[in-house]
């Protein structure tokens, strides 16, 4: 089974406001492209994965991501994350309905393909199953299978609504690469400690010790 991966990306001038004890205004757009162009470029290797689907407003990002290999939707409805990503869901499966489909967090910077394969394989066996946060508190996969809808609920306290929204969670060892998004300077050093994507180690070696 090949999956099709909705990824979201917010303007890079808005992204990541979190990191800013970490990272100034002047690198916070360039770490926040480095975190999605991992994140996809570790997605595009992905055996369980047939394409990806980047949606963004962002021109520079567009730019770089597609280079990259990713197809860019244009994030019209303009409402928000969740808006967005059921609006590409909608595009992907206008094209191709019998495709199984998953939301994946743009912000994954050590993304590992065959850690992300696992987790696809595991969704694969239900309807809709969803992949908490290192956190244990949101979501950084959330999957549909063909016929079902995505129904994302992203945001703060998402795993909890995930759940109650029906989808099985995951329980799986071993993909810390998969669960470990960065929102603030404690999970960037997690990252860097895990390893790294090589746009987000460029970037992250301007920081002021991030490693510390």
């Amino acid at each position: 089974m090949l999956w099709t991966l909705v990824v979201p990306l917010k303007p890079l001038a808005k992204a990541k406001s979190r990191l800013s004890d970490t990272a100034d205004d002047g690198l916070r757009p360039g770490l926040a492209l480095a975190f999605a162009l991992d994140t996809a470029g570790a997605a595009l290797a992905c055996p369980a994965v047939k394409d990806v689907v980047v949606v963004t407003d962002d021109p520079r990002a567009g730019r770089e991501l597609a280079a990259l290999g990713a197809r860019i939707v244009p994030d019209e409805p303009g409402g928000g994350l969740n808006a967005a990503l059921a609006h590409a869901a909608a595009v992907v499966r206008s094209a191709r309905p019998e495709s199984p489909l998953a939301a994946l967090n743009a912000d994954l910077p050590a993304l590992r393909p065959l850690e992300l394969s696992r987790v696809l394989d595991a969704a694969a066996e239900f309807p809709r199953a969803f992949l908490p946060d290192a956190a244990a508190i949101g979501t950084t996969l959330l999957a549909a299978a063909p016929g079902r809808a995505l129904l994302p609920a992203f945001g703060p306290g998402s795993r909890a609504r995930h759940r109650a929204s029906g989808a099985v969670e995951l329980c799986l060892a071993g993909v810390d690469s998969v669960r470990q998004d960065v929102d603030t300077g404690d999970d960037l050093r997690a990252a860097l400690a895990l390893g790294v994507g090589p746009r987000t180690a460029a970037v992250a070696a301007r920081l002021a010790a991030p490693g510390q």
